[in-house]
């Protein structure tokens, strides 16, 4: 199982190195310790592993190490106890690679993968982190209060400030997507009912 991780861990590592917009976001952590969580399996991950549509040309080395720990991977499932409907349960898929609950502990920052699968709706919601988009693979819209969404592709970012909500709309492509959550990130998002 770790060496999956480690794997992971040393693609995203390069990324950090290579990019501009995500060096900037926060220092990269130093003091990763390997936590052993148990596998937890979610449909959207099922969906994931199989979704033709992420296509990258560049990317191609993070996004396969990103994925391929997607059968031992502690799946989360922040919005279980919601309204937010099974269809999006069962087609949406996220777990942390590193952070205070992730496969690497840190208190540093956290690191999620995030996919969604096509044609799915990712409400408006909001946490008091500020986030960093980073789109691997496919694509999807972004929006935030008061602004048109605009469509991401392969390489693209998007900043999202602390409590601002936003959402995200796939259209015939998932996507797949590098999450970076930086201060007060102890608090899991939650939906943003006026916007929803």
């Amino acid at each position: 199982m770790k060496p999956l991780f480690d794997k992971a861990l040393e693609e995203v590592t390069k990324l950090h190195q290579t990019n501009n917009v995500i060096r900037e976001f926060a220092e990269f952590p130093n003091d990763f310790k390997w936590h052993e969580l148990a596998s937890h399996q979610i449909p959207g991950a099922v969906l994931m592993a199989n979704d033709a549509s992420l296509e990258t040309d560049t990317y191609q080395p993070l996004r396969d190490a990103l994925i391929a720990p997607w059968q031992v991977a502690d799946w989360r499932e922040t919005y279980r106890d919601t309204n937010i409907g099974e269809d999006f349960l069962s087609r949406f898929a996220c777990y942390e690679l590193f952070g205070h609950a992730g496969h690497f502990h840190t208190e540093k920052m956290r690191g999620f993968l995030l996919y969604s699968d096509a044609n799915l709706y990712y409400p408006w919601h909001h946490h008091p982190a500020e986030e960093l988009y980073f789109i691997i693979a496919g694509e999807a819209s972004f929006a935030t209060e008061g602004n048109q969404p605009k469509l991401l592709k392969s390489g693209d970012t998007v900043f999202h400030a602390s409590n601002q909500p936003h959402n995200m709309q796939t259209h015939g492509k998932g996507v797949l997507a590098y999450v970076l959550w930086r201060n007060e990130f102890d608090t899991a998002p939650v939906l943003t009912d006026r916007l929803n």
